[in-house]
C-alpha cells in the first residue's frame, strides 16, 4: 500500500459580512441572543451571481498553487456538498471545467457537514492501492440560499464558504493520514433535513408555501447527538493510533455550536486551547467547515509542519466522520 501526503490546501469565503445585527433587522433576534446561544458573530454569504462551485474552484486553486500540481496532474476529484448547484451534473464535474481539469474522476460525496471528512477518507482508499496519484478533496457550501429567514432557530447559524486539500500517494516519507472513523445514525435523519426538492417530495406550490425547501433543525436532538458522537469518534481514533490527548496538538472540530464543541472538550478534559475556532467569525461553513478551519490555521501559522490534527465532524443523515493527520 502506497502512502498519502498532504500536499496543500486553500479556503475561500464570499466578500459579503453578514452580521447578527444584520439579521436581527430580518427576524426577532438580536446579537446577544446568537452569541449566546452559538457563538457566532457573523458570517459570509454567496453574492447573487456566485454558486457552490465558484467557492470550491477558488479554494482548490489556493490548495494547488500551494502544492505546486499542475491541473494535468489530478485524477480525482471529490466535492463534499449539500447545495450543489444543481442536481446534476455535478459540482465536481462543474468544478473541473471551471479549474480546466483534464479527465479526472470526479463526482460528487452527500453526507451532509461531514461531505469533507467522508471525501478524504474515500480519496486516501484509491490513493494508497495506487488506483489515482494525485486528489482534490472539496468542502463547498452555500447554505445561504437554503435558509428560511423567518426561523430564528436556523438562519442564524449558516455561512457561506469552501475548503479544499490536495493529497498524494507516495512511496517515500511517512503516511500523513494516521486513521480516520465514519458512519451513520440514519434514525436521525428526521432531526436535520430539506424536506422537499427530491424524488419524495418534488416542487409545487405547496411545498414552496410550506417553506419545505429550506433546512429544517430540531436543535436540542442534534447537540446531544454530536457532543456524544464528538467522544465517541475522539476515543476511537486515539485508540486505533495508541495516540493520547497529549499528543494532539490541535482539535478540529465541525465549526456548528461553540457550546457543542466546549460540552465536548469539557466532558474530554482537556484544554480549550488546543481548539481551533473560526465559527465565531464565519459561522457554520457546513461540509466547508473543517478544511476552511484547517486552511486558514495553516495560513495563519496555527498548524504547523509536524503539527498532529485530530478533526471531527457530524452533519445531516446523521452521518459523523473524524480523522487524524500528521502535518
Amino acid at each position: 500500500m502506497k502512502k498519502v501526503r498532504i500536499r496543500g490546501v486553500g479556503h475561500y469565503a464570499p466578500e459579503r459580512v453578514v452580521t447578527n445585527e444584520y439579521l436581527a433587522t430580518i427576524v426577532d433576534t438580536n446579537d446577544e441572543w446568537i452569541q449566546t446561544r452559538t457563538g457566532i458573530q457573523s458570517r459570509r454569504f454567496v453574492a447573487p451571481d456566485q454558486t457552490t462551485s465558484d467557492m470550491a474552484a477558488e479554494a482548490a486553486r489556493m490548495a494547488m498553487k500551494q502544492a505546486g500540481i499542475q491541473p494535468d496532474d489530478i485524477d480525482l476529484v471529490v466535492v463534499g456538498t449539500s447545495s450543489p448547484d444543481m442536481l446534476y451534473p455535478s459540482t465536481a464535474c462543474v468544478v473541473c471545467d471551471k479549474l480546466q481539469l483534464k479527465s479526472p474522476t470526479a463526482f460528487d460525496l452527500q453526507a451532509g457537514c461531514s461531505g469533507f471528512v467522508y471525501g478524504l477518507t474515500t480519496a486516501t482508499q484509491f490513493l494508497r492501492t495506487g488506483l489515482k496519484k494525485n486528489a482534490l478533496v472539496i468542502g463547498a457550501d452555500a447554505i445561504s440560499r437554503f435558509i428560511d429567514f423567518s426561523d430564528r432557530t436556523t438562519c442564524v447559524l449558516f455561512g457561506d464558504a469552501a475548503g479544499a486539500m490536495l493529497l498524494s500517494s507516495t512511496e517515500e516519507g511517512s503516511d500523513q493520514v494516521l486513521c480516520s472513523i465514519d458512519g451513520t445514525d440514519g434514525s436521525g435523519g428526521k432531526y436535520l433535513s430539506m424536506p422537499a426538492g427530491g424524488a419524495q417530495k418534488p416542487a409545487s406550490i405547496y411545498t414552496l408555501q410550506n417553506h419545505e425547501h429550506s433546512v429544517h433543525m430540531n436543535g436540542k436532538e442534534i447537540f446531544k447527538f454530536a457532543v456524544r458522537i464528538s467522544i465517541y469518534m475522539i476515543e476511537n481514533m486515539l485508540q486505533q493510533t495508541g495516540l493520547t490527548i497529549d499528543d494532539i496538538d490541535h482539535f478540529v472540530f465541525h465549526q456548528a455550536n461553540v457550546r457543542i464543541i466546549d460540552a465536548a472538550v469539557n466532558r474530554m478534559g482537556f484544554s480549550k486551547e488546543k481548539v481551533i475556532y473560526t465559527l465565531h467569525e464565519y459561522g457554520n461553513t457546513s461540509s466547508a467547515s473543517i478544511p476552511f478551519t484547517l486552511s486558514l490555521a495553516n495560513q495563519n501559522g496555527t498548524i504547523k509542519e509536524n503539527d498532529i490534527v485530530l478533526m471531527v465532524v457530524f452533519g445531516a443523515g446523521l452521518t459523523y466522520a473524524g480523522s487524524i493527520v500528521r502535518w
